[in-house]
């Protein structure tokens, strides 16, 4: 499995509140956290799980895409196994995991997004979520339990699942091995 994308997320963060001027303390009370769990993000010291990565994104005016922006590598065509940014979300310490594998280079001028999302049993998004676009799914391994508004679905291997992003959803591993989902959205939200 490639590296976790280590120390850029952190100083994305941090520099993004200074930009904008803003205290932890402010930043913090717009995402809805503690001003320690802020500072611990931002210094690469606490993984955190999506949602409120996309509540401190929304605090600083930036987006999930901005925020895993790569470097020089955006120009590529391939991205071989191995090589693919990872962000892990939801640490356990029972050893459950939940990650991201990039799929499409973080770029601004990017019209889609693409990931594999990897989670261990009972992992997931933690909660419901909104954002503007549309999704498809493809599971590639496992099964999990997909909320889309107020009706739950059970997908499993090869099943796929579209709907539009302003309808809040949400999904979790309910199978007893790991999960392997494909997301796609568009525009690109995170």
């Amino acid at each position: 499995m490639p590296a976790p994308l280590e120390g850029t997320l952190g100083h994305r963060l941090r520099r993004a509140r200074r930009e904008r001027k803003a205290t932890l303390k402010e930043v913090a009370e717009r995402a809805g956290c503690s001003e320690s769990v802020l500072s611990k993000l931002e210094n690469n010291k606490a993984q955190v799980s999506l949602n409120l990565l996309r509540r401190v994104c929304n605090a600083v005016d930036l987006t999930m895409g901005e925020l895993f922006a790569p470097g020089d590598g955006a120009n590529s065509v391939v991205i071989h196994v191995g090589q693919r940014e990872v962000v892990q979300l939801n640490p356990s310490s029972s050893g459950q995991k939940s990650v991201l594998e990039c799929l499409i280079p973080r770029d601004t001028s990017s019209t889609l997004q693409g990931n594999i999302h990897v989670m261990s049993p009972g992992c997931g998004s933690e909660g419901m979520v909104t954002h503007e676009g549309e999704e498809v799914g493809y599971v590639i391994c496992g099964k999990i339990e997909l909320t889309v508004g107020d009706r739950i679905y059970q997908a499993s291997e090869g099943d796929s699942f579209y709907f539009r992003s302003e309808v809040p959803h949400g999904y979790r591993n309910v199978g007893n091995t790991e999960a392997r989902i494909i997301f796609i959205n568009s525009p690109p939200t995170f």
